[in-house]
């Protein structure tokens, strides 16, 4: 038989020739996998810095200098943990099976 046994027209053993798709099926998965790790990382980073950014663009602060010193550290002082909460996110996002 030409081509291989069992009339398998692209020579070889079958059961190899699904072995070597399925090995290729799983690291197609896995790149897929790590393509959406830095997708979402990339995603969480952006997200934080604009919405730090919106709502620093929001403060209005009124006074002189020392005032709005002191609105915009009582500003960073809410929005820093929740930037640090999303870039946490996205670090573990990142590094998760890697």
């Amino acid at each position: 038989m030409e081509g291989g046994g069992f009339g398998f027209p692209f020579g070889g053993d079958p059961e190899d020739l699904i072995k070597g798709l399925q090995e290729f099926a799983a690291q197609q998965a896995e790149s897929v996998q790590e393509a959406q790790r830095e997708q979402f990382a990339t995603l969480t980073l952006n997200t934080a810095v604009e919405l730090t950014s919106a709502a620093l663009g929001q403060l209005d602060a009124q006074g002189g200098p020392d005032e709005q010193a002191i609105a915009l550290r009582d500003a960073m002082r809410v929005l820093f943990p929740e930037a640090v909460a999303l870039v946490s996110a996205a670090r573990q996002g990142f590094m998760r099976e890697r």
